[in-house]
């Protein structure tokens, strides 16, 4: 039994003939047999009389090769269907699938399949290719570098990043081990040297290392290369997913580095390959005349496109780290086993936290900074007083100042005692301080100022003296010469006569 033709094919054979060709030359452009051309052909010829002009009402005032009637498929009654599956990209035996669950439906899976073959074969219309201004767009793409063997004999196969400004056609070649994004975005930074400039976009394929989630109308970029972008002035856009059309241009100079520099070389190290790539490009891929633009490219790049460039900052992209972070229960996340403070409220939560060899930021889910700091050595913390909430701040922790000024609202005698016992002891004023404030808080305000007077007259600055005449209600004190004269010395009334016997009787030897 012949095999059924799909209707461009009998459009094919019909228009040939119509332009005088024989059976055996339509066979044999068309790839099909010489007797199923002469019956298309006869068909064609019956159903419009051999006479019937182009164009006449035979065959319906179109102009073209006649339709040929045949039996309509089971499934012409789903069209509709069947075309938004297929933009779904849904497969054949998915949309049979669904297709069973229509009223009416009772066709098999193999007219499913030959229906949408029959839409699949329809004449797509012709790609539309654009050129752009000079410095608009480049497009970059990654490919397999030559394979580097070491000293000891191991093989390693690098990657191969290319870019080629889309005006000129000028590239960029570099061979790295990783498609991480810290290697695209070195490898985008050598290039934009190597130009002079950077283009107002880039044109990128979906790559992990760029691309976070691919979305032809809203894709996420990955922050760090957001950041990039911005340093540059220019501007990611990635292609539709499966569509390398698109960066047509450095799909085709990926292959040319592959096939014109890399294919049938090795290379001793990686540092070697990108010597020897950086020379292919000055002097064979640039000195080349274009096959599409007729121009040298190295020339065109010079004439047109280098002053149309973006120019460059003053410094390189300020490279960083960048990582997820939670924050724990006390408040500070981890980088590099330091810990680094936020605001209480981000407890719990997971941030964005970017850290170089100097400084480590904060960011939330909005990309707002919510805290900066100096990098810490590990297992140090760098904790801002604002991330502290005051009901956790202790007394010692406020600091002197604050505490100076709630025990001056004692009276003046206090307040003088206190200064000068800061000035004195220093440091570890802070915290007879905070007991001369609960001091405050166990006797009245006239007791305290004495007992200050008295100690201060003397130079005392201990608790102890503050508490032994508050003890004594002692309000000024008169025979406080002997009271603490020295540290060590204790009072007279603690020695009796009883002890003094009983002290020289173990002195004396006999």
């Amino acid at each position: 039994m012949t095999n059924r033709l799909a209707m461009a094919q009998i459009n094919a054979i019909l228009t040939l003939h119509q332009s005088s060709h024989s059976n055996r030359q339509i066979a044999r452009m068309l790839g099909v047999d010489r007797e199923t051309v002469g019956k298309y052909v006869a068909l064609g010829q019956a159903q419009n009389g051999p006479n019937a002009p182009t164009g006449s009402e035979a065959d319906g005032g179109g102009g073209g090769p006649p339709p040929l009637a045949g039996p309509a498929s089971d499934c012409e009654p789903f069209r509709q269907l069947v075309l938004q599956k297929l933009e779904q990209g849904l497969s054949a035996v998915r949309i049979h699938q669904d297709l069973q669950e229509e009223p009416g439906f009772t066709a098999s899976y193999y007219s499913v399949r030959r229906f949408v073959n029959r839409l699949k074969r329809k004449s797509e219309l012709p790609f539309r290719r654009l050129e752009t201004a000079p410095g608009e767009e480049a497009q970059v793409d990654f490919g397999t570098a030559a394979p580097v063997i070491d000293r000891d004999g191991k093989r390693r196969r690098p990657w191969l990043f290319r870019i080629v400004l889309s005006h000129s056609r000028k590239g960029y070649s570099e061979a790295v081990y990783h498609q991480s994004t810290e290697a695209f975005i070195q490898c985008l930074e050598n290039a934009f040297h190597h130009f002079g400039g950077a283009p107002k976009r880039l044109v990128i394929d979906n790559l992990k290392a760029a691309v976070h989630k691919a979305d032809w109308y809203d894709p996420e970029i990955h922050p760090k290369l957001q950041s990039f972008a911005a340093h540059y002035g220019t501007v990611f856009l990635p292609t539709r997913p499966y569509t390398p059309r698109h960066k047509g241009k450095v799909e085709s100079g990926v292959n040319y580095a592959q096939e014109n520099a890399l294919k049938g070389r090795t290379f001793d190290s990686l540092t070697q390959q990108n010597v020897f790539l950086l020379d292919w490009e000055t002097h064979v891929a640039d000195t080349r005349i274009h096959g599409t633009t007729k121009r040298q490219v190295a020339k065109l790049f010079h004439d047109a496109e280098q002053e149309a460039l973006l120019p460059l900052p003053a410094d390189r992209f300020a490279f960083f780290h960048e990582a997820r972070r939670t924050v724990h229960r006390d408040g500070h996340v981890e980088v590099d086993k330091a810990f680094y403070s936020v605001p209480p409220e981000y407890v719990a939560r997971r941030l964005w936290v970017r850290w170089d060899g100097r400084l480590v930021r904060v960011f939330n889910n909005r990309w707002e900074q919510v805290a900066v700091h100096a990098k810490a050595e590990p297992g140090r913390f760098r904790t801002s007083n604002e991330h502290i909430p005051k009901e956790k701040f202790s007394a010692v922790e406020r600091g002197t100042d604050a505490l100076l000024r709630q025990v001056a609202r004692i009276g003046p005698q206090t307040r003088q005692w206190a200064e000068a016992m800061t000035q004195a002891r220093g440091v570890e004023g802070v915290r007879v301080l905070v007991g001369l404030k609960a001091l405050a808080s166990q006797h009245d305000a006239e007791s305290l100022e004495n007992a200050c007077e008295a100690a201060l007259s003397h130079g005392a600055y201990r608790l102890r003296t503050l508490r032994q005449l508050l003890k004594r209600h002692s309000p000024q004190q008169r025979q406080f010469d002997f009271l603490e004269a020295h540290p060590i010395i204790r009072p007279l009334a603690d020695y009796s006569l009883e002890s003094l016997h009983q002290f020289r009787k173990e002195r004396t030897p006999w």
